[in-house]
């Protein structure tokens, strides 16, 4: 099932830290925690990178942004920033409202809180921006036909999505090269998560990454075509997704 809400304040880790660190220029452990996985943390200074600290994807992607943009899941809007650095005309949205209270501070024009797949939101775009592992927020392989249906409302005649994910599969690589992954399992770029920052810890959420193959099956399943724009050093890769003529 697709996730539809928006977070509260209460339940807001990520909005926390980011907010935490713009108001102060630093904050604590942002912790991850996975049942798949060992315990993580991500370094919040991260999420205020500049374009040049972007990794050449990313910069790649904006640089393709044309047009309308929605930037999903802004954050800190660090990219949505660049955006109008450039002259670009960009929309910033995230389930986050500590987020969107940060964006708004740091000067982002136009920032709403908002959930791509709640039906009330709506809009005409050409560049519907996904970064920073931006397929994550689809959830599950089952949720993609609702997410595809979700871009073609809101895609303009010759628009694309430009998204960015990863291929878990160097995970189980063995040591002979090869790679032992449970086919009769759920998909292996199928992740839950749990944030914690200080005290306020989130709910779990599911976060998908897809490898290009799959993606490209379920582009063309769906009525688009997938376009494998550039890759980087470690399995992670962009794309281009455009409604098929």
């Amino acid at each position: 099932m697709i996730y539809t809400d928006l977070l509260t304040t209460d339940k807001d880790p990520m909005g926390t830290a980011i907010l935490d660190y713009l108001k102060h220029g630093k904050a604590d452990k942002l912790r991850v925690f996975s049942s798949q996985f060992d315990e993580d943390e991500i370094p919040v200074r991260t999420l205020f990178r500049t374009e040049k600290q972007m990794a050449p994807l990313e910069r790649t992607a904006l640089q393709l942004a044309t047009g309308r943009i929605l930037d999903v899941g802004a954050g800190s809007g660090c990219h949505s920033l660049i955006l109008q650095a450039a002259g670009k005309e960009v929309e910033a949205i995230d389930i986050s409202p500590l987020s969107v209270e940060a964006m708004r501070k740091r000067g982002v024009k136009q920032v709403t809180q908002a959930n791509l797949f709640n039906e009330s939101f709506c809009g005409s775009y050409d560049t519907l921006l996904m970064l920073m592992n931006g397929s994550g927020i689809i959830g599950r392989l089952e949720n993609l036909p609702a997410f595809f249906r979700k871009a073609k409302q809101l895609l303009r005649p010759g628009g694309s999505i430009l998204m960015d994910s990863s291929d878990l599969r160097y995970l189980y690589e063995d040591e002979d090269g090869s790679f032992v992954i449970d086919i009769a399992g759920d998909y292996y770029g199928e992740v839950d998560f749990k944030m914690q920052y200080k005290d306020i810890i989130g709910d779990p959420f599911d976060w998908l990454y897809i490898d290009f193959q799959t993606l490209s099956l379920y582009a063309a399943q769906n009525g688009f075509e997938a376009e494998l724009v550039k890759e980087g050093k470690h399995y992670d890769y962009l794309a281009r997704l455009r409604p098929k003529a």
